[in-house]
């Protein structure tokens, strides 16, 4: 998903190879601002390159894991507001449609 347009800052209108680089700039600098026994949140959600799922989640995840933070708990956040369709199967496509985020609670030890 998009959060802008045409603001340069925006990290979701990277390429997903950039967007990961980006995301480990923000992990290792949360982990390097963010106190011993402290909790990091950050929600995030899949996507889809021409069909084929592209699991953004579970990349963000472990890159934070990779910076040192310890998993706490995944809650899964269902997306109500999908704007592809109303239906949450594409039968032209024959895929299922993205209905949830996640939400990643990391702390710092």
């Amino acid at each position: 998903m998009k959060y802008s347009k045409d603001n340069r800052y925006d990290i979701s209108l990277l390429s997903v190879e950039k967007y990961l680089l980006a995301m480990k700039n923000v992990a290792k600098e949360s982990y390097r601002v963010l106190k011993s026994n402290h909790i990091c949140a950050i929600m995030v959600g899949d996507i889809r390159k021409k069909g084929i799922l592209i699991p953004l989640g579970f990349y963000v995840m472990n890159i934070f894991k990779q910076q040192g933070f310890i998993l706490k708990d995944i809650i899964i956040k269902e997306q109500h507001n999908c704007k592809s369709t109303s239906k949450w199967v594409n039968i032209k496509h024959s895929f299922y449609l993205l209905a949830h985020e996640y939400i990643f609670i990391f702390e710092k030890k």
